[in-house]
């Protein structure tokens, strides 16, 4: 591996480290302090509170995910699936100009929030490419082609 290939690749565990750490964090979040998710589901979603608590729940289990090299390509895919899951959530907020305590109230932000949700689903597939270079994954990526080469 040359010195330009182990620096990209220790950036991107880096960058692996704080997406995890952020999922896990916002994860919690949900349990502390669930009313301003719930506040955002849109309301023809049942139950919300009990959606903030399953969202939550995924984003701390894929956030450890992608920490543990066995897992860490599921867990990626798992947090794109949930990246998609929850962006309706961030149209309700945006375009019913939710006001969300310690968000600034500004329509344009709700809208500027709402590429974010790209950056992390991108982010997060950065993770399921390659996963013969990732530790462990590449057990999980062999087994997987041979089920479903047979």
């Amino acid at each position: 591996m040359s010195l330009a290939q182990h620096r990209s690749h220790h950036r991107k565990e880096i960058l692996r480290v704080v997406l995890a750490i952020s999922t896990i964090t916002v994860g919690i979040i949900h349990f502390v302090k669930p009313a301003p998710f719930v506040k955002i589901v849109p309301p023809q979603l049942p139950y919300p509170l009990e959606l903030v608590y399953i969202s939550g729940f995924f984003e701390i289990l894929g956030g450890i995910g992608l920490l543990i090299p066995l897992v860490s390509v599921a867990a990626a895919w798992g947090l794109i699936a949930l990246f998609v899951a929850v962006f309706p959530a961030n149209i309700n907020m945006a375009v019913n100009q939710i006001d969300l305590e310690g968000v600034p109230s500004n329509p344009a932000l709700y809208w500027a929030r709402l590429p974010l949700q790209a950056v992390l689903i991108a982010w997060a597939w950065w993770y399921t490419r390659n996963p013969n270079a990732q530790p462990g994954a590449s057990a999980v990526a062999t087994t997987v082609k041979s089920i479903f080469n047979r």
